[in-house]
């Protein structure tokens, strides 16, 4: 039922009337009575008789016949929901888009000749009771296997590609020949710089197609899944797949979703909506750049996409790609368990395709320039672009933070601005503008620093706008562009030219980029959060990816410090490294993902109250309690990767107990949240 209380997250058993016998099909949505309300649900499966030994209801209605509800999306959805202590319920309502009867209405029209083999007839029982089991759409029949083991094409046309660009990794002709012969290659892939990583990812996908099996891909954003879709249409051609997004509206998605489930396209991308997508016989699952917060889902139980692909892998024996042009733990993890197989270029390669890359604070270049280790933009970044202008070549600075003046502070004794009304910080949104609150929004006008008095304000955090305004002077007559939250450019011609953007709005240059400076690396670096590190890292390797190789004149400058662990892999472009450091860090301190760690946030009698309920496995820790948002504390508890299922069955028990009794206090329970601070 749709009913989030984890003390009701179980089946129910209910009698199918005779004039619902034929539209009661397995996945479909009903409605039924339960403690006296209408609620919706989801017909799972029908059987002969009930083990319930009380009195049985009848089933309401049947919302649609349409079976939305695939039976290993459903098994999938029962594992996310355990992985995670969460409720059946809010993992099916993240799986299966709301019901756009418009669109229903549409597809149950369409000639007969469209329609996927229709459900198996159910028997109709001479009175209501459970009739015999009926399954719901009929699989498809399984293409005849090889004694290699090779399935034949999906299609009469479709063709393995050719390796194209995974010929520069060892391992990537192997991979596309797995995939084609049906068999579940995992394999974590470290993308080269200037690589076209939505062409591989299509490449991949049309082997996995050849060979008769279907796909899902999740992208992070809107610009990624273009990249992907417009590959995938150059390599698959027009109508072979479907995009899954929320910013599609819903009826497009319904539209979509539907199509995948009734098995009209082989192939399924998306952002993280398109995780739990249906596709028929599914042969790889794949996810490009993990490391992106947005891959987590802001909604209970906040599964992260990267898990819930590499769930459906081992359920169903599909293959796995996991790819970027940097590496998380987690993906770092999978190589050294076993799990997953890195697919990664040689050394020769990798310093043929790679940029110039120089920090600004190591010794030699204080030695030459004594203010870069103060300097925003030192003299090694301006001449790094000026090179880059005067051959004509477009360069790219990537700024952390948006706007222009994000944080001001007093111009007399360095404090920092706040608003009277809320204490949060001022900032400027323009050079002749008047200072406003981020928080509530409120100008301060006639703002006077409560230290010293003084009334002057200057910057203490630069952000994109304002670093376009300095540049835009600096190089006169160049095109200056900014891309960012407001107008995120998707790509820029080639020829001189200037484009700031923050972390993750960079545009592809025709060509290439001819310099790449990464500025303000301190705001990346000092962020109270585990994977700072990591992070910084992610954002510097993804924008320098986009500058020219060295042979072509592309440089990246980093204005950090050479000796940091984080600088030095992008110095090397050896992410695999910095991953390896990362994840014995996090074994040594006892951090995910080498423990299994759950956030229990709430009100301190809230928290103390399921803690006190919860029966912890053995080994668990109990880390807190600190400080959370509107007067609410966290309590962290960790546990060994081989209790982690216990841990996850605990907290779900405890928080049923209480749903049970009715506390009012609610608690959020988060089981490997990103942030721990």
């Amino acid at each position: 039922m749709d009913v989030p209380l984890p003390h009701l997250d179980r089946l129910f058993d209910y009698l199918v009337p005779a004039d619902l016998a034929d539209d009661a099909v397995p996945g479909c949505r009903v409605k039924v009575r339960f403690a006296g309300q209408l609620v919706g649900g989801w017909l799972l499966e029908r059987v002969d008789a009930s083990t319930f030994q009380g009195r049985l209801e009848y089933l309401e209605k049947v919302v649609s016949p349409v079976p939305v509800l695939a039976p290993e999306v459903a098994q999938l959805a029962r594992a996310v929901a355990d992985r995670y202590a969460g409720s059946l319920a809010d993992v099916l309502r993240l799986a299966v888009p709301p019901r756009h009867a418009r669109v229903e209405k549409e597809i149950l029209s369409a000639p007969a000749a469209d329609d996927p083999p229709s459900p198996a007839e159910p028997t109709r029982p001479a009175e209501p009771t459970r009739p015999a089991e009926s399954t719901g759409p009929a699989e498809p029949v399984h293409p005849p296997v090889d004694r290699a083991g090779a399935a034949p094409a999906g299609r009469s046309g479709d063709v393995l590609p050719a390796d194209g660009g995974w010929r520069a990794y060892p391992a990537g002709p192997a991979l596309l020949r797995a995939l084609a012969e049906g068999r579940g290659p995992r394999a974590v892939w470290s993308a080269l710089p200037g690589e076209d990583w939505a062409a591989r990812y299509a490449e991949a996908a049309a082997a996995t197609v050849a060979g008769g099996r279907g796909v899902v891909m999740v992208v992070a954003d809107g610009r990624d899944l273009d990249r992907l879709d417009a590959a995938l249409t150059a390599t698959l051609g027009e109508g072979r797949h479907v995009r899954l997004s929320a910013a599609l509206g819903p009826a497009r998605r319904y539209r979509a979703f539907l199509a995948a489930r009734r098995g009209e396209v082989p192939v399924v991308i998306g952002t993280r909506a398109a995780m739990f997508a249906p596709v028929d016989r599914l042969g790889l699952v794949a996810i490009w750049d993990d490391g992106d917060d947005v891959h987590a889902e802001p909604r209970d139980p906040y599964p992260h996409a990267r898990e819930v692909l590499l769930t459906r892998s081992q359920l169903t024996d599909a293959a796995a790609l996991v790819g970027g042009f940097s590496r998380t733990a987690e993906a770092q993890l999978l190589i050294e368990t076993g799990w997953a197989r890195e697919v990664a270029a040689d050394r020769a390669v990798l310093r043929r395709r790679t940029p110039a890359v120089t920090p600004t604070g190591d010794d030699p270049q204080l030695a030459r320039d004594p203010g870069a280790a103060t300097a925003r933009l030192p003299s090694l970044a301006w001449t790094a672009a000026r090179e880059a202008v005067r051959a004509d070549l477009p360069v790219l600075v990537q700024v952390p933070r948006r706007g222009y003046l994000p944080a001001v502070a007093c111009a007399e004794c360095r404090s920092p601005a706040r608003c009277p009304h809320c204490a949060g910080p001022l900032a400027l949104p323009s050079a002749t503008g008047t200072p406003a609150c981020r928080w509530c929004g409120r100008v301060a006008a006639a703002y006077a620093c409560p230290e010293c008095g003084g009334r002057r304000l200057r910057a203490a955090v630069v952000g994109a706008r304002r670093t376009a305004e300095e540049l835009g002077r600096a190089f006169p007559g160049v095109p200056v562009r900014t891309s960012g939250r407001d107008e995120v450019l998707t790509a820029v011609p080639g020829g001189a030219g200037l484009v700031i953007a923050t972390p993750g709005a960079e545009p592809v240059a025709a060509g290439g980029y001819g310099a790449v400076l990464l500025l303000d690396s301190w705001a990346l670096l000092t962020r109270a959060d585990l994977r700072a590190g990591e992070e910084a890292l992610r954002r510097w390797m993804t924008a320098a990816a986009l500058a020219r190789p060295a042979a072509g004149g592309g440089r990246v400058v980093v204005v950090a410090d050479g000796a940091l662990a984080p600088v030095q892999a992008l110095l090397r472009w050896d992410a695999a490294w910095f991953a390896a450091r990362e994840l014995a860090e996090r074994r040594e301190l006892g951090f995910p993902p080498a423990v299994r760690m759950a956030s229990v946030t709430g009100t301190a009698d809230a928290v103390a109250d399921l803690l006190s309920e919860a029966r912890l496995p053995e080994g668990a820790e109990v880390l807190g309690p600190v400080p959370a948002d509107d007067d609410r504390e966290r309590m962290l508890v960790r546990v060994p990767r081989a209790r982690a299922a216990a841990l996850a069955g605990a907290l779900h028990a405890a928080a049923a107990a209480r749903t049970a009794r009715k506390a009012v206090d609610p608690v959020r329970l988060q089981v490997d949240p990103l942030s721990l601070f």
